[in-house]
């Protein structure tokens, strides 16, 4: 069987490391990856896909990424459901990273302004 998935797109919002009750790093983040046709009104739509990021591919995402920053992630599709309070069966589907290569270029630093101090005689 073949579950293999590619996407490519921004993250929606600055990604946050958790860690498990086993002390394993985790990440969910939310992919905007944008449909290749407009609809009938013109525009271009966009998904937002669900992402597992782990371990230290987890770590380097939050560490080098931003809101906005555009990421590759290859992976599986993984399903599963559950029963919230009111009883009703909840499925999620997401994706499951494997691999995420980091498109967007490093992210500019603010710089310091250092004022100097003028000397006598510059001004």
């Amino acid at each position: 069987m073949i579950n293999q998935v590619t996407l490519v797109g921004r993250l929606t919002k600055d990604p946050e490391l958790k860690i498990t009750q086993d002390g394993t790093a985790v990440a969910n983040v939310t992919l905007a990856v944008s449909r290749n046709y407009r609809n009938n009104n013109g525009e271009i739509e966009t998904d937002f896909v669900q992402c597992t990021l782990w371990r230290k591919t987890a770590e380097n995402t939050v560490q080098y990424c931003r809101k906005g920053t555009i990421i590759g992630i290859t992976g599986r599709i993984q399903t599963r459901s559950y029963e919230n309070h009111e009883g009703r069966k909840i499925y999620v589907t997401d994706v499951v990273a494997d691999n995420v290569r980091f498109l967007s270029s490093k992210p500019q630093e603010k710089e310091e302004k250092s004022e100097k101090p003028i000397a006598a005689g510059q001004a």
